[in-house]
């Protein structure tokens, strides 16, 4: 399967690459793996060091006159705003004869609707005692006041009707009055005016026993609506089990530590702009991924497996350096430890046929720590490396540095006119690839290729860069036959240097 470099340069980028986005928040495990270990043991210290405080729990049955079976729940709400009020409050702590302000008195318990007529009243105290003493001074408080308010609502409207029937009464009596002083003359006039005051009279003792009969029901219900406001649940005390309240506060701080452990690894990720796939480090370098190395495994049963693909790597890369007449380095970014293990073991192959020099150009003593053998390959360091004349000793020079920030460019040619890139997965940024890529096409030091340090186990993408004509991108070229008779290479033609990498999308385009 080919693919052209120009579709692929071309094609829209997405703005937020889901797979790359779940690969670089994979390999951040370790983060937000910690973020919920830390979640869990900060619930677990929390149960411990801050216990539930003694607490009172009593629920109370209340009745409303404006009660309705499509009630919402607005009433009930409404007693339980009531209940964090300074009357109630006050009227509790002076039963309690205690000197607490009612202010403060109210941050220590709460109230909450469960139906439309269950109230549940929760207290906490210093001791168990005491909460549910609290319990029964609130509980009742509140009772009393819901009853009170309930008669002043039952007084206040059979005053309100029999206040209205008094005035009827009296505008009886003013119609009664003038009926009882008509003139006994029986005239058509005084005949229509004697009809209307009686029918007056008739509605207002209509009138009057209505009103009499509203404001004795409104007397007759309230009763019933204070009989149905009680304690139905008398205040008990609300036992803690310590180790149940750890593990639930441990279940909640271990989710809630690993869902802002991925929000920050994924934040973290896109910010970083870091590649980690093989088809987003060979596009940002322009050079095909040759080989790869997976992360060493702790574990004894993959050892064996590490070791191999690490003889892989050194057979593979052994024979790119025997087909070229040129010194060859190689270049880490990210993985220095790695790359000087790789280039003693490189160095071990090529001494079968071989003197061998290897230039140290990393940061700091990296191969110096190294445990080398005495039988290995002699190691200079970049200072010594021009006393080393492979003309005159037919030593073969493979060259070691580093293009992570702060490198000498212009140094790396004399660790060897072609390179091969050892970069660790998800290490560099992707501006930093690009400035890789141009200073090495400036240097004309040809890329053969890259070697993928720690690659996510799961990449299934295609690491090989393909031209127009469907040929690999690899770096190398046929090499020239040797001429018979002569142990050294002849000058082969230099590989395809490293793809000059656009700055955007628009110069992509």
């Amino acid at each position: 399967m080919t693919t052209s470099t120009t579709a692929q340069s071309s094609a829209p980028a997405p703005l937020v690459d889901l797979q790359v986005l779940v690969v670089a928040v994979r390999r951040r495990r370790r983060l937000w793996s910690a973020a919920a270990l830390l979640g869990l043991l900060i619930g677990a210290a929390a149960a411990v060091l801050l216990p539930q405080p003694p607490t009172a729990v009593t629920k109370l049955l209340v009745a409303h006159q404006a009660d309705q079976p499509n009630d919402p729940g607005t009433l009930i709400r409404t007693d339980a705003a009531l209940l964090h009020t300074t009357r109630i409050a006050g009227t509790a702590l002076r039963s309690l004869r205690s000197p607490e302000k009612p202010e403060d008195f109210m941050q220590d318990y709460e109230g909450l609707g469960l139906t439309n007529n269950l109230l549940q009243i929760t207290v906490t105290g210093d001791s168990d005692a005491a909460a549910v003493a609290r319990a029964k001074a609130l509980a009742d408080a509140f009772v009393a006041d819901h009853v009170r308010r309930i008669q002043q609502a039952a007084d206040a409207e059979a005053k309100s009707l029999l206040d209205q029937r008094d005035r009827m009464r009296h505008e009886l009596a003013q119609v009664n009055k003038s009926i009882g002083e008509a003139p006994p003359d029986s005239g058509p006039k005084t005949s229509a005016n004697m009809e209307s005051l009686f029918a007056r009279r008739a509605e207002l003792t209509s009138r009057i026993t209505d009103f009499g009969e509203r404001a004795a029901e409104a007397r007759i219900g309230t009763p019933q609506l204070i009989a149905g406001t009680q304690i139905v649940d008398a205040p008990r005390a609300v036992r803690h089990s310590l180790p149940r309240t750890a593990v639930t506060n441990a279940t909640i701080g271990l989710v809630l530590g690993l869902v802002l452990g991925l929000v920050v690894a994924a934040v973290g990720a896109v910010v970083a702009d870091r590649p980690v796939l093989r088809r987003e480090i060979a596009s940002n370098l322009g050079v095909s991924v040759i080989a790869e190395l997976p992360r060493r495994s702790p574990r004894l049963w993959r050892r064996r497996r590490d070791r191999a693909a690490r003889e892989r790597l050194t057979t593979s890369l052994a024979r790119t350096v025997r087909g070229s007449a040129e010194p060859v380095s190689l270049l880490e970014l990210g993985c220095a430890r790695s790359t000087g293990v790789i280039a003693l073991d490189l160095a071990r192959a090529l001494a079968k046929e071989g003197p061998v020099v290897v230039v140290d150009g990393l940061p700091g003593p990296q191969l110096s720590k190294l445990r080398r053998k005495p039988e290995d390959p002699t190691v200079v360091t970049g200072e010594r490396a021009a006393a080393v004349s492979p003309q005159e000793h037919q030593e073969r020079r493979l060259g070691v540095g580093s293009v992570a920030p702060g490198t000498a460019w212009t140094d790396l040619r004399y660790l060897g006119t072609r390179t091969v890139l050892v970069v660790r997965a998800g290490h560099g940024s992707a501006a930093w690839l690009h400035t890789v890529a141009r200073q090495l096409t400036d240097q004309s030091i040809p890329v053969i290729g890259v070697v993928l340090i720690d690659p996510d186990p799961r990449d299934r993408t295609d690491g090989t860069l393909w031209d127009g004509l469907g040929t690999a991108l690899r770096g190398r070229n046929e090499l020239q036959a040797r001429p018979k008779g002569t142990g050294r290479h002849r000058t082969e033609r230099l590989p395809m240097r490293a793809a000059r990498v656009p700055d955007s999308d628009q110069e992509a385009r």
